[in-house]
């Protein structure tokens, strides 16, 4: 039953949009575009804030469809799979989705037509409750997978949740928000039953961190796991949706899970927003959704994961909306990862007359690109092809107060602002800057369009700056103490060295005194002896007769 009669909770501030131009990208069926036909794929090797994975290939190689290029060696570092089949033209520095339009080093690959997966699936695990829950996660990690919903943070680290820690609650996030982007939509319209397999599986994983307490039956100890519940989360402008994923929760007749219908409201699909619509429960400050025990997932996370487990299939592939006034026919692509933008384009029917700006994710959260010549990535969820639009004029701040009731997390952004224009970063952080998520509600209200968000980031950038320069300069004053430290050793060890050498000389030249003096000692007794015995000894005119 779908739970639209389940109390939720208000969340504090966001905005309810006009319109969130959703409907133009949800009119067909997802279409399938094909990395066999690509001329190149260009696949960055770093696609998450982690280190860079360990490469595996180098060029000239021949891959197969699904093969690892790259595999993790540190945390949070992800492993990086072949779309198709083909070989490796080079590994270089390309351009990258980011927009300082920074570049990474790149696996270059064309493809050879075939999309041959040869023996790279990895063994499909039927009986996922019959693995253990560091194996689920094991086949997680190999398989690349990462939240899709904007972090791209690894799952399998994400569910490796600490021994103490007990989890109520699992978060499947399915509101999707932001304006533009339908790509979770139509997953959940297409996809339902793969999604619902994926929250199973890690309703199994998390099943050893479940609470344990105390029967209803007083002075009996009750150590079975209590079930850990899992809401879907779904605003309620997904209709088809939200009827597809519960028409998958009927059919998995599993009591845990939970389809919730959501009020459509911006942010509601930020983490902490929607734990807290959904549970009551806060995220408190500097903290994580474990610390109230709670998990949260995106949709697309959660069919991935059952397509790696179930089907064996790393993640080399996603959902991805192309929309917006300057695309002619705006759709959702089924994307190999590596693609370039510009097919995606192509695939879309072009531009119109209106292409002037692109931009990667939504209209409120999403990072201007300088160029399509950029490959589709990980973290790549919408291409939005928005018109030109005049920069208005940034006027002073009027202390009008609508930034702060606009702000989700209720924070201050008005003393943020003045606090990071000020560079006075010990106040910034005072104000929790790092708890904003960067919704962009507070710079959408303020009359004087001052670009609140700009001056977060900046102000977020340059504090891990500092600490980076901090942390860099305790590494340099620890290696000098050592350094230090080994000197001063090394000169101890020489002094005692020498002390013992000259101990060891004092020691034999008196042991040699006392052998001289023994010497000595014993020419003398026995010069003695015979100055003795000579005395004793009569002469020759002593004892002749007279």
């Amino acid at each position: 039953m779908l739970a639209t009669l389940r109390k939720l909770w208000q969340n504090t501030g966001g905005l309810h949009l006009s319109d969130y131009h959703k409907e133009q990208s949800t009119q067909h069926p997802v279409k399938t575009l094909s990395a066999a036909t690509a001329h190149e794929l260009v696949i960055p090797l770093q696609q998450n804030a982690g280190e860079r994975p360990k490469l595996l290939i180098k060029a000239g190689d021949f891959v197969y469809k699904g093969q690892c290029l790259a595999a993790t060696e540190t945390e949070p570092s992800i492993s990086i799979h072949a779309s198709t089949s083909g070989t490796i033209l080079a590994l270089e520095e390309r351009a990258i989705p980011h927009p300082s339009g920074l570049n990474d080093l790149c696996v270059i690959l064309k493809p050879d037509g075939h999309d041959n997966w040869g023996d790279q699936l990895l063994p499909p695990i039927e009986d996922y409750e019959a693995v253990s829950a560091a194996a689920l996660r094991q086949r997680i990690s190999e398989a690349g997978i990462v939240g899709l919903g904007g972090a791209v943070f690894p799952s399998a680290i994400k569910l490796n949740v600490p021994d103490q820690v007990h989890i109520t609650t699992l978060v499947i996030n399915g509101a999707e928000c932001e304006p533009y982007i339908t790509c979770d939509d139509m997953l959940m319209r297409e996809q339902a039953a793969a999604i619902i397999s994926g929250c199973l599986i890690m309703l199994h994983a998390l099943n050893e961190h479940a609470p344990r307490g105390r029967s209803c039956i007083v002075g009996i100890k009750d150590n079975d796991p209590k079930p850990i519940k899992c809401l879907i989360g779904i605003e309620d402008n997904k209709p088809q949706a939200i009827a597809a994923m519960q028409a998958a929760v009927t059919a998995a007749e599993d009591t845990r899970l939970k389809v919730v219908a959501v009020p459509t409201q911006y942010p509601t699909g930020g983490e902490r927003q929607l734990i807290q619509s959904l549970t009551g429960l806060e995220v408190p400050s500097g903290g994580r959704p474990t610390d109230i025990g709670v998990l949260c997932h995106n949709v697309a996370t959660a069919r991935a994961i059952y397509q790696a487990v179930a089907l064996g299939q790393p993640l080399i592939s996603r959902y991805v909306t192309v929309t917006g006034k300057g695309i002619a026919q705006p759709p959702n692509f089924n994307v190999p990862i590596g693609l370039s933008m510009q097919a995606l384009v192509h695939a879309a029917g072009g531009y119109t007359q209106q292409a002037q700006r692109l931009i990667m994710g939504g209209s409120m959260m999403g990072v201007s690109l300088a160029s399509d010549q950029l490959p589709v990535v990980k973290a790549t969820n919408c291409l939005l092809v928005a018109e030109a639009e005049a920069a208005p004029v940034t006027l002073p701040c009027i202390r009008c107060g609508r930034c702060a009731d606009a702000c989700p997390v209720n924070l201050l952004p008005q003393q943020l602002y003045w606090h990071a224009r000020a560079r006075n970063l010990d106040k910034v952080e005072q104000y929790h800057i790092f708890d904003c998520i960067e919704c962009g509600c507070c710079a959408y209200v303020c009359p004087s369009h001052i670009p609140l968000v700009d001056y977060y980031r900046y102000a977020k950038a340059d504090i891990h700056t500092q600490r980076d320069a901090r942390e860099k300069s305790e590494l340099a004053r620890q290696r000098h103490d050592f350094h230090q430290e080994r000197i001063e050793r090394a000169k101890r060890e020489k002094a005692e060295k020498l002390a013992k050498h000259k101990e060891a000389a004092q020691n034999k030249t008196a042991a040699s005194d006392d052998k001289q003096a023994a010497i000595q000692a014993a020419l003398e007794r026995a010069k003695a002896k015979k100055a003795q015995q000579a005395a004793e000894t009569p002469t020759p005119s002593e004892d002749k007769p007279a």
